[in-house]
């Protein structure tokens, strides 16, 4: 397997007999070069001893040599600078576009590292690599933990870069926007997406004073302030309590004003949902938040503290949901604000990553660092995930271990790319 071949190459994980070319030259490799992920040879500025000779230049590496011409390297360019053709069988000659003959070696990956290989791919348990995770010295864990999180941060950036451009440009409304999705808090994130991208802020802006205003419009445009929304067993109460028609007339008027368009009522999800979950309950709370001006992007930026962030995202709902889940439908009176889990989430998955995401935007470190501080301030988050590597001795300290461990599974293990994991090295290299 190339990708396995490559691995070998770029860890120096050769065979214990002396590499020789297929004209019989001996081979020392002095340094393996840089891995190319792009277009082009394998790898970059490679130095390898040939028969006594010193080359400096590329390195290309196939599964067999004669994939070579398969390839069309013979007739590329950018290859005959190539001083060593790596292969796992040597079936044919390598030329270059200027008729060079390059040198080649077959190379056998050593078998424990292909054994070990194919037990990490056959294994469906999670996580496949869990025989050495006991034996992982601290510095290790601490130095792939820390790549991980930031890998995690840029990947959440990427995403808010997206809704800055949908929104355009706006990073205040872009931070509405990835707020509105994780209240959403999984389930029904991507309809939170989809409503928050319908609310027009530049409108509801004219309104904010008013907190009955501003949740007329959050619940209108989500569509649940149509008839057919109700649970029909709930829409005489509904009707009776007066609340839902004060709600919808209000709409109805701003929509007129503003030519708004509700997203449809049917995108979102109730089914073995805690009704505190509800859209509802989480729209209301958004309107009071929203409303109290705190959740800012001049104030998040101003946040140096887990604290300090917990305070700024509190929010409760309006009077009406403080008795009420859906419309008509009654419950015991309660405090429905965010509960310390939702609200350390929120910290975690939109308010860190969009102090990390402006500050790579302004290029100011101080605010991606403290996004990095915060992180290490609250505790790690209580997902199957941790709890599977917690059971195997991998233990999360803090939400930035959890965030990382998150982004393990999801971009390497579920993807079984252990050939990119500093924990898959370790399995690879261990003798059977």
């Amino acid at each position: 397997m190339e990708a396995l071949l490559q691995y070998a190459w770029k860890h120096k994980m050769f065979p214990l007999k002396p590499l020789v070319t297929t004209d019989g030259l001996a081979v020392e490799v002095i340094d393996t070069g840089l891995q190319n992920t792009d277009a082009g040879p394998d790898f970059f500025n490679a130095k390898v001893k040939l028969g006594g000779t010193v080359w400096v230049g590329n390195v290309e590496i196939h599964d067999k040599s004669s994939l070579w011409t398969a390839h069309g390297h013979d007739r590329d360019a950018a290859y005959d600078n190539v001083v060593l053709h790596v292969v796992g069988e040597a079936d044919a000659d390598a030329v270059t576009s200027a008729g060079r003959r390059v040198p080649q070696v077959q190379m056998d990956v050593p078998r424990s590292v292909s054994d070990n290989y194919a037990a990490l791919l056959r294994e469906d348990r999670y996580p496949p690599c869990r025989a050495v995770v006991p034996g992982l010295d601290r510095l290790t864990v601490h130095g792939w933990m820390s790549r991980l999180l930031a890998e995690r941060l840029e990947r959440k950036t990427a995403d808010i870069a997206r809704r800055v451009e949908l929104c355009g440009g706006s990073w205040e409304a872009a931070l509405f926007v990835t707020m509105a999705r994780n209240y959403g808090f999984g389930v029904n994130g991507d309809a939170f997406e989809r409503w928050a991208l319908a609310v027009p802020l530049s409108a509801v802006a004219h309104h904010r004073d008013d907190l009955f205003q501003v949740e007329a419009m959050f619940m209108g445009q989500a569509g649940l302030l149509c008839p057919e929304a109700v649970p029909e067993r709930y829409r005489a109460d509904a009707e009776r309590e007066g609340y839902f028609g004060k709600l919808k007339a209000e709409y109805d008027y701003l929509a007129h004003k503003f030519g708004l368009q509700p997203i449809d009522w049917t995108a979102w999800k109730f089914l073995r949902m805690r009704p505190q979950n509800f859209p509802h309950i989480r729209l209301s709370q958004l309107a009071r938040l929203y409303h109290s001006r705190r959740a800012d992007l001049s104030r998040l930026a101003e946040c140096a503290t887990a604290d300090q962030m917990r305070s700024l995202l509190a929010t409760e709902v309006t009077p009406y949901w403080e008795t009420h889940y859906t419309f008509g439908s009654t419950s015991c009176r309660s405090h429905k604000g965010l509960s310390a889990t939702s609200l350390d989430l929120l910290v975690v998955n939109t308010a860190v990553p969009m102090l990390f995401a402006y500050g790579r935007h302004r290029n100011d470190e101080t605010l991606c660092g403290r996004a990095f501080d915060i992180l290490a301030q609250l505790k790690a988050e209580n997902n199957h995930i941790v709890r599977l590597w917690r059971q195997c001795g991998l233990q999360a300290d803090n939400a930035g271990d959890s965030q990382a461990l998150i982004q393990l599974k999801r971009e390497y293990c579920d993807r079984k790319e252990c050939l990119r994991c500093k924990i898959g090295y370790e399995y690879l290299k261990k003798r059977s």
